[in-house]
Parts: C-alpha cells; sequence; structure tokens
C-alpha cells in the first residue's frame, strides 16, 4: 500500500508490523497509524436517543453507510504521552462530538496556526501533517475534495458558529440535514477513490 506525497516521495505503509494495524518507517519518520470511520450516525448515543428512537429507519441507513471505503481515513493511533490520539480527542471533544466536518477544520486551521478544540491533539502529531505540506496537500491525498467548496473552506454539514458553541441536533428536521450532507460526502467519495484506484491500475 502506497501513495505519493506532495514531495513526491512514496508514502509506503506495512500491515507486518506487530502491534500495528498499518506502519511506516523512512526518513520521513515512524508513523504507526489506524483506520478510523469518519462518519457517526450516534445510533448509540445515549444522548441523542430522543431523536434516534424516532426517526430508526434514518438513522440504520446512516449507519450503514459507515461500512463503505469512503466513510473511513487513517489516523496516526500510538499515544503520545498517554494523552489521546486525534480519533479520541474527537470522539471526547463536546465541541467536535465526533464529526469529521469539524474535525477538518481544526486540521485547516492547524495548518494556518490558529487554535482550535483539537490543537494541542493535533500538535502532537505534526509531523504526520508535516507529510502532505499544508491544508489542500492533505486534502488531495486523502481524497476529501468532496468536503471543501472553491475558496478551500469546508463545507459544513451544518450551519457553524467558528466553535462557539457546542454541536447538537435541536431536532428531527437538523439530523436529517446532517444525514443527507453526511451520505452526499461519502457517496461522492467512494465515486473519487474508485476513479483514483482505476487511474492507478491504468498507469
Amino acid at each position: 500500500m502506497s501513495k505519493p506525497l506532495p514531495n513526491g516521495k512514496i508514502f509506503e505503509l506495512t500491515d507486518n508490523r506487530k502491534g500495528a494495524y498499518l506502519y511506516h518507517k523512512s526518513e520521513l519518520g515512524e508513523f504507526f497509524l489506524g483506520s478510523d470511520c469518519i462518519i457517526n450516525s450516534y445510533k448509540n448515543h445515549k444522548r441523542k436517543n430522543w431523536i434516534i428512537k424516532q426517526i430508526p429507519e434514518e438513522v440504520n441507513e446512516l449507519f450503514n453507510a459507515g461500512s463503505t471505503i469512503g466513510a473511513y481515513i487513517i489516523f496516526p493511533n500510538k499515544r503520545i504521552n498517554r494523552k489521546y490520539t486525534i480519533n479520541q480527542a474527537r470522539g471526547v471533544n463536546s465541541f467536535i462530538d465526533d464529526r469529521f466536518d469539524l474535525t477538518l477544520e481544526c486540521i485547516r486551521l492547524f495548518y494556518l496556526g490558529k487554535k482550535s478544540p483539537l490543537y494541542e491533539t493535533l500538535l502532537r502529531y505534526k509531523n504526520f501533517f508535516d507529510l502532505f505540506e499544508n491544508f489542500i496537500g492533505y486534502v488531495k491525498f486523502f481524497l476529501l475534495e468532496d468536503l471543501i467548496d472553491d475558496k478551500n473552506k469546508i463545507k459544513f454539514f451544518l450551519p457553524f458558529d467558528n466553535f462557539k458553541t457546542r454541536p447538537k441536533f435541536s431536532n428531527i428536521n437538523e439530523y436529517l440535514l446532517y444525514k443527507k450532507r453526511v451520505m452526499e460526502f461519502i457517496r461522492s467519495r467512494n465515486k473519487r477513490i474508485e476513479n483514483y484506484v482505476k487511474l492507478v491500475k491504468i498507469d
């Protein structure tokens, strides 16, 4: 498993390192990586059960979309100084609530040197983000173009207030809008991944 980085060097991953899901070691550095789901139906979130129980079929459809390749990404998964990994932090931080659009905004701000709810966590893994040089390098490497607009800003699943308040669903319609936009993103990314794989095979 390998792919060229923005600098032209190959980022090759192996799964033969004991205790590691994916592993890389070269002059670029040493990286322990895990595959993380980047969508959340909130099917098993107790605090959102008041919505979930009203629209179970809608929730299950979004939950099932999480089994497709477009719903996954890799993050460093080796804990540093016993602190949260990126995936753990975005799951427990109430200003992120395990939403990938908000996570990606934190990553965008990180490349700009600006603070966010995940800044300290991302900083611990700076060597990983340095591989992609800048935000667009990161977006293109992981085929996330469908979640940014033509000004390289995030296309949020729900209205965004610059992390001033904690994200939540106020009603069923908000959840359905969230679901609609997440599903659109996953379908688009699945297609983008499929096209990339075909292109690589042709080359």
